[in-house]
């Protein structure tokens, strides 16, 4: 396939899209952000890794429940003094990723305000899903598993221990994440077309427990359409 084709596929997909769902990728600086994200959207891990400048986003684009959705996965940079750049993105965000390094304690203690933030700067119906990296180096945990655990039950969170260098659930991760968001909109969606209907008697409770099942094996399409960076770590 030559470069050309590629770029023709990659049209069509962009015209077959349902859904553009933006993700922020949140949490303290050196805990693996950017390498989740090349993990989940190349499949890279880059040793030659640095602090990222600023704010910056890749996109995968994944099958969900019969819908084609595009998720836009923004990078932010987890430096205090980039925290004022990086809260405008948190704005029309619908997912974030809340990442720790599992073998430093101190960046598990900082999730609190970091949940607290981007409850401050995104919508009230945003889905966070907290996450462990660095998994592969559970000689050197900081941070014990139960305590992740019950930090997730009690904010509401979603949660996984993750490994962006052996690329362990990373994409389970992510997914989870997606299926959950698209939960939330396909309600909001139901909801408007029964408000439209004049139907009041709709009983939007009973959604709340449903699952969306992910498409797995070789039924999940999953294409990157768009490259930012070559590499970025």
């Amino acid at each position: 396939m030559n470069q050309e084709m590629n770029g023709v596929e990659a049209e069509k997909l962009q015209e077959k899209i349902d859904y553009v769902f933006k993700v922020v990728v949140i949490g303290d600086s050196a805990v693996g952000k950017t390498q989740i994200l090349s993990r989940f959207t190349k499949n890279e891990f880059c040793f030659d890794s640095k602090s990222t400048i600023g704010v910056e986003f890749q996109t995968k684009t994944v099958t969900i429940n019969g819908k084609l959705i595009k998720a836009q996965i923004w990078d932010t940079a987890g430096q205090e003094r980039y925290r004022a750049v990086t809260s405008a993105y948190y704005r029309g965000a619908l997912g974030a990723m809340l990442v720790y390094d599992i073998t430093k304690r101190q960046t598990f203690d900082h999730v609190a305000r970091w949940v607290e933030e981007l409850r401050s700067h995104a919508d009230g119906s945003i889905v966070i899903m907290l996450i462990g990296n660095k998994g592969d180096l559970v000689d050197q945990r900081g941070v014990q598993t139960e305590d992740a655990v019950e930090f997730a039950e009690d904010q509401g969170l979603f949660f996984s221990e993750t490994s962006a260098f052996s690329g362990e659930n990373v994409n389970s991760a992510f997914l989870k994440l997606l299926q959950e968001i698209n939960k939330v909109v396909s309600k909001r969606s139901l909801e408007c077309n029964n408000g439209i209907k004049g139907n009041g008697n709709h009983d939007v409770a009973a959604l709340k427990g449903e699952k969306i099942d992910i498409i797995s094996g070789s039924e999940l399409e999953i294409s990157e359409i768009k490259k930012l960076h070559s590499c970025s770590c």
